[in-house]
Formats: structure tokens, sequence, C-alpha cells
């Protein structure tokens, strides 16, 4: 099968390159997959899995939403956070979790940024997710 040029980057570093056969991110209005000769294309991803085919070789990624790229079979993610599934300390996601909706309980007592602890509840709520669907 014809491939497509993948990378996936953070802030902090290269998660993922190499030639693979099609993508799928949650987008911001829907999921969508790209093949190989998909029309140039520049959107936002929400929070949510990141699926990677490359073969018979299926790798699944958690993400903390961000942009992709994609120009004559190159795509390019820009993450604000990707993980690979079988990355994922159940015990810190669980912890993640936990002190979220501690966080969010909280806003009426203490001036808290809700947004901020909500979208970490819904990271959390994501990666334990990720963990009990796909992690083998």
């Amino acid at each position: 099968m014809a491939q497509i040029n993948l990378e996936i980057t953070t802030p902090g570093k290269v998660i993922y390159q190499d030639t693979v056969d099609s993508i799928t991110v949650p987008g911001t209005k829907g999921g969508f997959q790209v093949l190989r000769n998909h029309a140039p294309l520049m959107s936002t991803f929400e929070i949510g899995i990141v699926t990677v085919q490359k073969g018979d070789n299926v790798q699944y990624f958690t993400t903390g939403g961000g942009t992709i790229e994609v120009l004559n079979n190159n795509v390019l993610i820009l993450a604000d956070s990707m993980e690979r599934v079988e990355d994922i300390d159940i015990s810190r996601a669980e912890l993640a979790k936990k002190k979220a909706k501690e966080r969010l309980a909280k806003k009426k007592e203490e001036k808290i940024d809700e947004v901020r602890a909500k979208t970490a509840l819904d990271k959390a709520i994501n990666r334990l997710s990720a963990i009990s669907r796909f992690k083998t």
C-alpha cells in the first residue's frame, strides 16, 4: 500500500516519525482519517485517540489536542500532549483524575481555573479509557 510520511511532535520532543498507511485523529468537528493523496488540510483536533496504521500494525496514542497539517503525502501533527497507550501509567492517570475531580469539587470554595481543571479531568478520563480499550 502507498504510504504517507508522518511526524508527531509535542513541545518536548518528536513522539513518532515513520511512513504509514493511515492516520485517524479526533477532529474538533468529528474524527477523520488521512490516507495517501489526501487533499491539503490544516485542522485542529481535540482530546481523544490518534490511530496510526502501518500494514497490520496499529498504534494508539492519547492526545490533549493540537493541529494537523496534510500536504503532498506529508502529515505533521503538532500535539499539546501525546502518549502511546502502552506507555500510560495507570496509577498516574487515576491520580490525575482524582486530583482534577477534587479541584472541580472545590470550585465554589476556592478560586480555581475551572476550564483548566475540566481539561485535566477530560485528559485523565481519555487516558484511562484508552488503557481499557487498547492496552494489551
